[in-house]
């Protein structure tokens, strides 16, 4: 096993070695009609290229904002969801699911309360789908499988996984395409452990990565290598088929809050308290089989704390950001 370490400097940068990297520039922002809340990974976006469309989401309070954007940024449309009541059973106790326009709510589920002490929390942190599952992390450790039928609204709660002994914070998955027994999804924790899954009928843990006193804030899974960010500003590459550590990159001066990848490519995305929003190159070494990084991009985002980003292409050609008390949210993309 060869473990690397790389030390980042945040400072505003491209990688000098590589002609093909391009610089970012920032466009047009997407107004909101209320700031992001102070939570990790708190940006979600989906293209729709037939369209020619974007999905933009961001949570606020018992509120998530959707919008749709023309690709200069143009908002189109923006509609905000609000966390209805049930059985009576409170906003914050259901996990609702909407069609991808937020344009009817198909699916609600209560939260089991279980043991919690009053003063304990009671949320789902986390959600990823893997084939035709949904799965939502809790703050029990257990994480939701839900089957969504490729027609019709019967979705139903398949299955709970419990591997965890704190609260869920982030789940990422990756097509398994075709292979049997790969590992396809991974979920991490507030003690900073990692769940490496394989989805079908019934998940099979396949590995743990033990944490080490460091909350493990965001995950991504990219050809079987994953990407971990942590509280200490911290990225770690793990091997998912047997958990060994291939990178650690010193890359923010404080904690992660986001993480994503153009899976077209390999470009790693790092957001975190620090201000500062990095690009990564990932490849893998023909002749050894290692996992390489290169560091192509980083943007300062000045007095902000920042809550999510995300590429907006799987070419990784664009991206945006979002902060607490930041009533937009800002795009940037390649020159």
């Amino acid at each position: 096993m060869r473990t690397c370490v790389v030390s980042m400097v945040a400072a505003d940068s491209e990688g000098p070695n590589d002609p093909g990297v391009r610089m970012f520039r920032r466009e047009r922002s997407i107004p909101l009609r209320g700031s992001a809340a102070a939570l990790c990974n708190n940006l979600s976006v989906l293209q729709l290229p037939l369209r020619n469309l974007t999905h933009f989401g961001v949570v606020h309070g018992p509120s998530a904002h959707l919008l749709s954007a023309a690709p200069e940024g143009v908002p189109l449309a923006q509609r905000q969801l609000h966390a209805k009541e049930g059985a009576g059973v409170s906003p914050p106790l259901i996990t609702q699911m909407y069609e991808s326009d937020g344009s009817v709510m198909v699916y609600w589920h209560a939260l089991d309360a279980g043991d919690a002490s009053p003063v304990q929390a009671v949320f789902a942190r986390g959600i990823a789908s893997s084939g035709h599952f949904i799965c939502v992390g809790t703050w029990s450790g257990r994480v939701l499988v839900f089957d969504i039928p490729a027609k019709g609204p019967n979705i139903v709660l398949s299955e709970e996984l419990a591997a965890h002994p704190t609260s869920v914070t982030d789940i990422a998955s990756e097509p398994a395409q075709g292979q049997d027994c790969v590992a396809d999804m991974v979920t991490a924790d507030d003690s900073g452990l990692l769940c490496i899954w394989q989805s079908g009928p019934e998940f099979k843990l396949s590995t743990q990565i033990p944490g080490f006193g460091i909350p493990c804030t965001s995950v991504q899974l990219w050809q079987g290598t994953i990407a971990a960010g942590y509280g200490n500003g911290q990225v770690r590459l793990y091997e998912a088929s047997t958990g060994n550590l291939h990178i650690q990159i010193n890359a923010h001066a404080r904690a992660i809050c986001a993480l994503d990848l153009a899976p077209e490519v390999g470009k790693l995305l790092t957001a975190a308290e620090d201000t500062f929003v990095h690009i990564w190159k990932l490849s893998r070494s023909p002749e050894s089989g290692y996992i390489e990084v290169e560091h192509c991009h980083g943007e300062c985002v000045p007095d902000t704390q920042v809550c999510g980003a995300r590429f907006c292409d799987p070419s990784g050609n664009s991206f945006a950001v979002t902060g607490y008390d930041l009533a937009e949210i800002l795009r940037f993309s390649s020159m």
